[in-house]
């Protein structure tokens, strides 16, 4: 028989497939979710308004085709590999402190880019800049998820930040194309630091401070160890993207994040105040839901990077028109994040999640007839924008998937799987297979080989999801895994 988690003292059981409700929210609350919001707006415009860039960037500080992956791994390793600690810092000291520092680390960090005189310099700026996002994303996710409770105003807020992420991510993309194409590429990370001192200002007169009750120890152990597992997986997979697997240090690497991270379960399994709970992994909804959205990231970023350099290389588009190309793409995930709750309350999570990757898979796959042909753009804007579609609404189901019937004490550690995720997603999709296009002596045959392995994952990971998530009423069901 299934045990039943999804219920807990603080939060009611409820079934997401149950009828959204459209709920008012007042004025502070629509405050703070703007201010929470616009800080996730401005991580999300990092992540795609440096990506039509890259052409220029490369040129003018001297770095490699292979090398540009770079310019986006040096930026998601300390993101991913700080999230999880961050996130239970956040917890325990203080959410709104540690959010407020995130947020001031990365205005300086994003002018360090700007003003960059070589390729070290710049890679600096982006990996302070990955850490400053490693403090913003958990904490305003926590601090999301405690101001509005489970229901239909969580809902509601979590529509609108995946609304807000895919409106990031247009803007970036239009704003990257028209900045670098009249202003030249140090112009988007210019803008980054406007972005953040217009929120840093807001945020302390509208942000209430927020932790735990109790007041555990940190479990350093475990933030060592799985900080470390996650660095060194994360650089052996993004160095060999560049140099190929034969350096001695990328095996070695490897070798070193596997044992830390095992070394972490170990610690995890022992420890009185545990960085991550075990139980909560064993959550249906937890593992599986993760599953899902660490496909859905990491095979998304890779087919963005891939065709940022065909646009530009293959079909000779400039920046400002490879940038219209994502912009269509992201008004229609913005769209798709509008309808995304009411499709989740019609349908459910699990079939809301299931169906999203099964239509990113197929629409991938069609990308597969693009060619050197003029006409191509229109394949890809079309297929890239269905896709994303799809992508957004696989986002927003596995974040409420994931983080449904967690208590708020444990906020902090479930979204910090959640954008964990989400950035170890983006880190290791682009060097496992975005480097199949770099490497390759032809560009289009490359990005083929890319897009065949990204859509056949993606669909996949469909298949797994949905077993995996099945219950026997049909519905989401937040039982341990293998609890059957």
């Amino acid at each position: 028989m299934a045990i039943d988690t999804t219920s807990s003292p603080t939060t009611p059981h409820r079934d997401l497939r149950e009828p959204l409700d459209t709920p008012r929210l007042s004025t502070r609350d629509r405050l703070v979710l703007f201010v929470l919001c616009a800080a996730q707006f401005m991580v999300a415009l990092d992540f795609s308004v440096l990506n039509v860039a890259l052409p220029d960037l490369g040129a003018d500080l001297g770095m490699s085709r292979s090398a540009l992956q770079w310019a986006v791994t040096s930026f998601a390793l300390p993101s991913g590999g700080f999230l999880l600690l961050f996130g239970r810092v956040g917890d325990l000291y203080g959410r709104r402190r540690l959010f407020l520092s995130g947020l001031a680390l990365f205005g300086a960090a994003s002018l360090l880019a700007t003003f960059a005189w070589d390729p070290a310099s710049f890679l600096a700026g982006r990996a302070l800049q990955g850490l400053g996002a490693a403090a913003i994303v958990p904490t305003g996710m926590s601090l999301l998820t405690t101001t509005f409770p489970e229901g239909p105003a969580r809902d509601r807020a979590l529509g609108v930040s995946g609304t807000v992420l895919s409106l990031g991510f247009t803007v970036g993309m239009v704003a990257g194309g028209l900045l670098t194409d009249n202003l030249g590429w140090r112009s988007t990370m210019g803008l980054l630091t406007v972005c953040a001192l217009v929120v840093l200002p807001l945020a302390p007169g509208l942000l209430p401070e927020s932790r735990t009750p109790e007041r555990p120890r940190l479990d350093v152990p475990g933030a060592v160890t799985v900080t470390g597992g996650l660095l060194s997986l994360i650089y052996a997979l993004s160095t060999a993207a560049e140099q190929g697997f034969g350096r001695a240090d990328v095996p070695a690497a490897l070798v070193v994040g596997v044992l830390l991270l095992a070394a972490f379960v170990a610690v995890e399994s022992r420890s009185p105040s545990p960085l991550v709970s075990l139980p909560m992994l064993r959550r249906r909804t937890v593992a599986w839901g993760n599953l899902g959205g660490l496909v859905t990231f990491s095979m998304m970023s890779t087919v963005v990077f891939v065709l940022t350099l065909y646009l530009q290389e293959t079909l000779g588009l400039s920046a400002f028109r490879t940038g219209l190309v994502f912009g269509v793409q992201g008004a229609l995930s913005a769209v798709a994040g509008l309808w995304a709750p009411k499709v989740i309350g019609r349908f459910g999570a699990r079939r809301t999640l299931v169906g999203s990757l099964a239509g990113q898979g197929v629409l991938v796959a069609a990308l597969l007839g693009l060619n050197a042909h003029p006409w191509s753009v229109w394949l890809a804007t079309a297929a890239v924008s269905l896709a994303s579609m799809c992508h957004l609404g696989a986002i927003i189901s596995y974040g409420l998937t994931v983080t449904s019937g967690v208590p708020d004490e444990e906020q902090g550690l479930a979204t910090g799987l959640v954008t964990s995720t989400q950035q170890v997603g983006i880190t290791v999709g682009i060097p496992l297979l975005g480097v199949l296009a770099t490497t390759s002596g032809d560009l289009l045959s490359g990005v083929h080989v890319v897009l065949a392995l990204d859509a056949a994952i993606v669909l996949a990971a469909a298949v797994f999801v949905g077993l995996g998530l099945r219950s026997r009423s049909g519905a989401v069901e937040a039982e341990p895994v293998g609890a059957r």
